[in-house]
């Protein structure tokens, strides 16, 4: 303070001709002291202030400069409020300062904790470390410090397994049961949010109970004070990392403090400068001199052989925050009179006055560092980053690894080059600090029930759903079309299936259709090479044919059931097999009423085979087909099938199918086969006991009979039959039914043909006839 002022009072551009005074009052540290000085400065009552002066103007001052810490300066601020005398402190710094309401002409030049206590959350955040313990200073500091620490630590995914709070002046109990908490805690990083007194004697508990490895996290109180360094069990916070304030140079200021006449004749009453120098050499000037064995003080001392907390230059961020603060109040004054070379008006100002004028002061300091107070009071938030890094001769050397600036964006306000840390008990790897281990890929975080976010089990994505990331809190659905890999951490698309060509039961399917095409042709060609046998033209052998060019198409149209669905091959699957069957099942009917009819003829004065001969029966077959071909075109034209991606039958598969379009249009195909079918039946059956002659009506029966059981099987095994065992279920049933035709009605006349020629003749057939008849 003593080196701004007198800084300013030899300026000739910052307040030029005018001199700056002081008053200097020590607080001993008590906040009664502090509030009782700061009434008797803004009253004017000297005697209660110090005697030492350099004023002589009326004692009430313009501005305070302090305190120190935090609790104090809040009583002292709130004292001061109502008289708008402005205080600027150095180093208190409990973000509650920066209520405007409560501590009205408060301002500061250190950054408020709001902005220490976020870092420091971020800091933890950084390394990963997301169970942590907490312990703080009991007062304003700590308790409103690690508040918001815990308040963004949440924010941020970090859990505190405890935290705790004690004052150097508690009982020692209470200590003890701070260590026990430690003691039983399986967290291994410790964010300390203390003054450097209270740590002290935290720290030689936990050299008392052995307690090490742990990795310590430090806000500004502590981690750079030269002291706490020094004590004997310092070793217990070696690779401790913390903030501390940005470091600062101010030209001069160590030369001045270092050089003692400066300060003898800056005008510091002989008493306060007479206590200071014996306290700096323990010794004592002649007056003060008891004994033999005390050192005389000769006030010619050298200070740069010192090592205390005065001639700690490593201190010089906190001094500039003191020399700023002095700046500010002159800048202050030089803008209430208006000075450029020389002042004008000097008449003293009012408070209220210069607390205005500070609200809106800006400028730089000769290092070029801009000074400004935000609407709070508070300084832009700048912060190096302090790594506690063991030497070889046992002392600690705090480098700065790293810098957080709160003006930046949030993604590069934190900067730490992690290569130069060293860590608790001078391990290179960054410590692990969690609740529980992380969750791979394919699992996601499910909470410990009654413990924290941060305690978790890892549980298995459900079957379709995945998680590619580290600790991830949800799985996310894959894709329809997708499906997980084994470890559920990758969606993989989903294995395409139908009915093909390729496969065995394709080949099979294939191969069986064909075969049936081949035995159609071959009964076809012995038809046709015996057309004119009695046994094939005794049942028009025009019908036969027909009914054997049908059988073939059933056959055939099997295959359209069998490949990769298309828009196409669904409409021509379902409707060529209505068809055809119509057109099969339309011959065997007209067959069969052929054989009815056939046997009313041989009655006597019967006619009845004028009204069904060929024409009738080319008619009929015409006609029954005509309507399921209607039937299917009306299909076609209102709601044709379609092929779809069936993703329900199976989850890890795709089945192509054909959707039917409109269940209506494909129950009516299936329910018109069936009526003629059930028709066909019931004709055949009443025919089965013709005469031998017209037996064919008994193999009619037989193939209906395997016909109806077939479709009627078909059905429920339709329904339930899964993906493309549904279209094989299907094409089995078309090949059954077809191959019971083909094998009840034309295998015996083959038979006959082939095996017993010598029955193939008009004598043999008429004699079985008369037979039947006598």
């Amino acid at each position: 303070m003593l080196f701004a002022i007198e800084e300013i009072n030899n300026s000739t551009s910052l307040l030029p001709g005018v001199s700056l005074g002081y008053k200097i009052y020590d607080s001993c540290g008590s906040i009664a002291r502090g509030v009782r000085v700061a009434l008797a400065l803004a009253n004017g009552n000297q005697e209660t202030a110090t005697e030492g002066s350099g004023c002589s103007r009326p004692a009430q001052v313009q501005a305070i400069m302090g305190e120190d810490s935090s609790s104090p300066s809040m009583a002292t601020a709130t004292v001061l409020g109502p008289f708008h005398i402005p205080m600027i402190s150095h180093f208190a710094t409990c973000g509650c300062l920066s209520n405007k309401v409560k501590y009205p002409s408060f301002f500061r030049t250190i950054p408020s904790d709001h902005y220490q206590s976020r870092a420091l959350a971020q800091l933890v955040k950084h390394f990963g470390w997301t169970w942590v313990g907490a312990i703080r200073t009991n007062d304003d500091y700590g308790n409103n410090g690690m508040a918001t620490f815990i308040e963004t630590a949440e924010q941020l995914g970090i859990c505190l397994e405890y935290s705790v709070a004690f004052f150097r002046t508690d009982p020692e109990e209470k200590l003890q049961r701070v260590i026990e908490s430690i003691k039983t805690s399986k967290s291994k990083v410790i964010v300390a949010f203390l003054s450097f007194l209270d740590l002290d004697l935290l720290v030689k508990q936990f050299a008392r109970h052995n307690l090490t490895g742990y990795q310590w996290v430090g806000s500004e109180g502590w981690i750079i004070d030269s002291y706490i360094a020094r004590v004997e069990a310092h070793h217990v916070l070696n690779g401790a990392i913390g903030l501390s304030i940005a470091k600062a140079h101010v030209t001069g200021l160590g030369e001045f403090i270092l050089d003692v006449r400066p300060l003898i004749s800056a005008g510091i009453d002989s008493s306060m400068f007479t206590e200071f120098w014996e306290a700096l050499f323990d010794c004592r000037f002649r007056q003060g001199v008891s004994s033999e064995s005390e050192t005389e003080c000769t006030g010619r001392e050298n200070l740069s052989g010192l090592q205390n907390i005065f001639t700690d230059l490593s201190l010089m961020a906190i001094f500039n925050n003191v020399y700023k603060g002095v700046l500010a109040v002159a800048h202050a004054l030089h803008n209430v009179w208006g000075c450029g070379e020389t002042c004008g008006n000097k008449t003293q100002p009012d408070p209220q006055t210069i607390l205005e004028h500070i609200k809106n002061v800006r400028f730089k300091t000769k290092e070029g560092e801009e000074v400004y107070f935000n609407e709070k009071g508070d300084v832009t938030a700048k912060y190096d980053i302090i790594n506690w890094q063991p030497k070889e001769d046992g002392n600690v050397e705090f480098v700065t690894v790293g810098l957080y600036d709160a003006s930046l964006p949030a993604d590069r306000q934190l900067t730490i080059n992690n290569s130069s840390l060293v860590w608790t008990q001078n391990a290179k790897l960054v410590p692990v600090s969690v609740c529980s281990d992380s969750c791979p890929p394919g699992t996601r975080k499910a909470v410990q029930k009654g413990k924290p976010v941060c305690c978790y089990d890892c549980i298995q994505c459900a079957e379709g759903e995945i998680s590619n990331n580290t600790d991830s809190v949800t799985c996310d659905q894959c894709h329809p079309e997708f499906w997980t890999n084994k470890k559920r951490d990758m969606c993989e698309k989903k294995e395409i299936e139908f009915l093909s060509y390729e496969e065995i039961m394709g080949v099979l399917l294939t191969a069986v259709s064909l075969l049936g095409t081949c035995m159609t042709s071959i009964v076809a060609f012995i038809f046709f090479r015996n057309k004119k046998t009695p046994i094939v033209r005794a049942n028009n052998s025009e019908l036969s044919f027909l009914l054997l060019f049908s059988l073939a198409l059933c056959f055939l149209c099997s295959l359209t059931f069998i490949g990769r669905p298309s828009e196409w091959s669904c409409m021509l699957r379902h409707t060529a097999f209505g068809i055809t069957f119509v057109l099969c099942i339309s011959c065997v009917l007209g067959k069969t009423i052929v054989v009815l009819m056939a046997f009313r003829a041989t009655l006597p004065a019967s006619n009845v085979m004028k009204w069904f001969g060929p024409p009738q029966q080319r008619l009929t077959v015409v006609s029954f087909t005509f309507v399921q071909a209607l039937i299917c075109t009306l299909w076609l034209v209102l709601s044709p099938p379609f092929p779809i991606k069936n993703f329900t039958t199976y989850k890890e598969k795709i089945i192509l199918e054909c959707d039917v379009g409109s269940a209506i249009g494909f129950w009516a195909v299936l329910g018109y086969i069936g009526l003629l079918s059930l028709l066909c039946f019931v004709l055949a059956f009443l025919a089965r006991k013709l005469p031998d002659n017209f037996n064919e009506a008994k193999f009619i029966t037989f193939s209906m009979l395997i016909f109806c059981a077939v479709w009627i099987t078909f059905i429920p095994a339709y329904v339930s039959s899964p993906g493309k065992f549904t279209v094989a279920v299907e094409i089995f049933a078309i090949l059954s039914s077809s191959f019971g035709l083909l094998f009840c009605i034309f295998a015996p006349k083959c038979y006959i043909i082939l095996m017993k020629p010598e029955k193939n003749t008009k004598k043999m057939m008429m004699g079985k006839c008369s037979t039947k008849s006598a």
